[in-house]
């Protein structure tokens, strides 16, 4: 039995190496064959999803609260310490210098994060723009987002603070960070397909105790998830759920 685990397209792409290191990791701690599946983008992911290919994902939490609600999948363990939060900026020489100078009609790069785009329009009602009031221009990556904001493809641009703050700092020297959102309570999870419920205990292990080792910790800090994962509990997956549609309300 080889089982399906995918990957949330929202990764820096220096974490691709990474995932694999975990993953080999992973499937020596559980002893069974775990296929890694990076997707692309969004369709991709979505589109593992519907063929039912997914036995495993790392999940932002806006699609987490769906896969739980909708196709029951079981929380398995969340990232500690790690936080899905964003930011709004422009290029450094634009003349939008704070959120008050977004006016109806700027232009957004931005990428299919739905998460992100959620969060960054309910911290533009601080200046009552609405997701009616602007321009939108697709990315492909957050790197792509930064790329045009310099090139002057757009007026600003939304990223994930993660992605972000690993730009090079030549590149962030060239952007102006407009406002970071502090949320603290949005994170992605990692769940299980519940055809695979008898494995949840032994994954929840698997994952929690992976720090435990140098080897483990040090991939573990080539993600950026210094401190390890722990057990995600179902009172932590329903106030996640909340959250999230108090952001879609």
């Amino acid at each position: 039995m080889t089982i399906n685990f995918l990957i949330a397209p929202d990764f820096p792409p220096e974490y691709y190496a990474g995932w694999h290191f975990l993953n080999t990791r992973l499937q020596r701690l559980i002893d069974v064959p775990v296929h890694l599946c990076m997707a692309s983008n969004a369709e991709e992911e979505q589109r593992e999803i519907d063929n039912d290919n997914v036995d495993i994902i790392y999940a932002n939490p806006f699609n987490a609260s769906k896969l739980i609600r909708k196709l029951g999948y079981l929380p398995i363990v969340r990232p500690i310490n790690r936080f899905d939060e964003m930011i709004i900026a422009s290029a450094a020489e634009s003349e939008i210098k704070s959120l008050d100078d977004i006016k109806p009609g700027t232009s957004i790069l931005c990428t299919e994060n739905y998460d992100v785009k959620l969060i960054a329009l309910r911290l533009l009602e601080a200046v009552d723009i609405e997701e009616k009031d602007l321009t939108w221009i697709k990315s492909e990556s957050f790197s792509a987002v930064a790329r045009g904001l310099i090139q002057h493809e757009g007026d600003i641009g939304f990223f994930m603070s993660s992605a972000y703050h690993k730009l090079t700092s030549i590149t962030r020297s060239r952007l102006n960070l407009l406002i970071e959102s502090k949320i603290k309570d949005l994170y992605h999870v990692v769940l299980l397909h519940p055809r695979n419920a008898d494995m949840l205990e032994t994954l929840q292990n698997a994952f929690s105790s992976m720090h435990e080792t140098p080897a483990g910790e040090m991939l573990l800090e080539d993600l950026g998830l210094n401190d390890g994962f722990a057990v995600l509990k179902q009172e932590e997956v329903e106030l996640l759920i909340d959250l999230i549609e108090t952001l879609r309300d």
